[in-house]
């Protein structure tokens, strides 16, 4: 299964928290949506004919792209793709911009699935965190959408937020359910250098909830979906049955994609690509036929490495078979010892020659991946 990104590098405002690349000056909008559907046409062999099976608009804010630009991209990547019938097209959008006319347009283009970014029902969260809805704004969004025939849709949540209650929290969840979303994605705040947020952690006047407070947090969010019939296919991610993300699967499963955009990567698995960061740079790179991009060729460490890590924050959880077929990487010859202990502490599971994670394992997700590395 391979798919496609196409980051959509502009935003109404700047969130303190986000350290994605975004713009807010549109000016040069048309000019990058051009040069987006010019590198689809460069890029076309990169995927080696594999035909999409997903196709994601990121970003940025996507939503503010109107019917003729997003129209004019998907044209492009079906024009120069083999694109399946039934292939997953998101779109990540702000709840402002989803009004009843505009999501109409968005079904009628071929639009299947939203992600919506609504992060918080509490509309003092969502002023500290410097998003530009209010709840009220979020929770008709949803059901504007559900009205327009939209019936695979995901929101957006934060925890760990400092000064988050665990009772706001609890909150938070309960008006999700009742909204009663297909899918829903809960991330933790990081606290990133180049963002508002890590301007005032560097000044002190930000001090970042403690690692135990955000597992809790955590843990009541497990517990609370999955009662009300989430299963977490992810750790940050929740689904009815049927409805997990076949595009963000697909990262985690280590196939093939191509980014298209400023600051977008793409993997074949044997490498990855960067394009460059930097709006200006990428059109006027693009204008003359090159792809402003890196590429970083993987070593056999990074690609067992990056298994690991990936596979084992799903419930699917990491072959074991597949790691010595593949990699000759045997998990139990080298770690024996440590998953013992790991199984004996309840963190991990095997079963059909799979290592998984427990509820409690998952707290601990990154440390154990790491632990688990072929260091070189």
């Amino acid at each position: 299964m391979a798919g496609i990104y196409l980051h959509i590098p502009f935003c109404k405002q700047a969130c303190h928290y986000c350290d994605f690349h975004f713009s807010t000056n549109v000016e040069i909008k048309s000019d990058l949506i051009r040069a987006m559907g010019e590198e689809i046409s460069l890029q076309r062999d990169y995927l080696e004919g594999e035909a999409l099976q997903t196709i994601y608009f990121g970003g940025g804010t996507p939503s503010l792209l109107n019917r003729e630009e997003l129209e004019y991209l998907l044209q492009t990547v079906f024009q120069t793709h083999s694109v399946s019938p039934n292939a997953e097209i998101t779109l990540e959008t702000n709840p402002d911009d989803l009004t009843l006319p505009k999501l109409i347009e968005l079904k009628s283009i071929g639009v299947n699935r939203l992600s919506i970014g609504i992060q918080s029902f509490d509309d003092a969260v969502l002023k500290y965190l410097n998003r530009i809805h209010l709840s009220e704004t979020a929770i008709h969004s949803v059901e504007a959408a559900r009205e327009a025939g939209f019936d695979n849709i995901s929101i957006d949540l934060i925890y760990a937020i400092p000064g988050l209650s665990l009772e706001a929290w609890e909150k938070n969840i309960a008006q999700a359910i009742r909204l009663n979303p297909q899918h829903i994605s809960a991330y933790t705040l990081t606290i990133e250098e180049k963002t508002a947020f890590g301007n005032w952690f560097a000044k002190g006047k930000l001090i970042p909830v403690d690692e135990t407070s955000a597992a809790e947090q955590l843990e009541i969010l497990m517990t609370t979906l999955s009662s009300s019939g989430y299963r977490q296919y992810e750790i940050s991610n929740f689904a009815r049955q049927g409805f997990e993300s076949k595009h963000n699967s697909s990262y985690w499963k280590a196939e093939k994609y191509l980014g298209i955009g400023p600051s977008a990567h793409s993997y074949n698995q044997t490498s990855r690509q960067y394009n460059v960061a930097n709006n200006h740079l990428y059109v006027r790179s693009i204008k003359e036929g090159k792809i402003p991009a890196e590429t970083d060729v993987l070593k056999k460490g990074d690609r067992i490495n990056e298994y690991i890590l990936t596979t084992l924050r799903t419930d699917t959880g990491c072959s074991l078979e597949k790691l010595r077929r593949d990699f000759d990487y045997d998990l139990l010859t080298l770690h024996g010892r440590y998953l013992d202990e790991l199984q004996n502490h309840k963190l991990v599971s095997f079963e059909d020659q799979h290592l998984r994670l427990t509820q409690a394992g998952r707290l601990l997700a990154d440390k154990i991946s790491s632990d688990l590395f072929l260091i070189e």
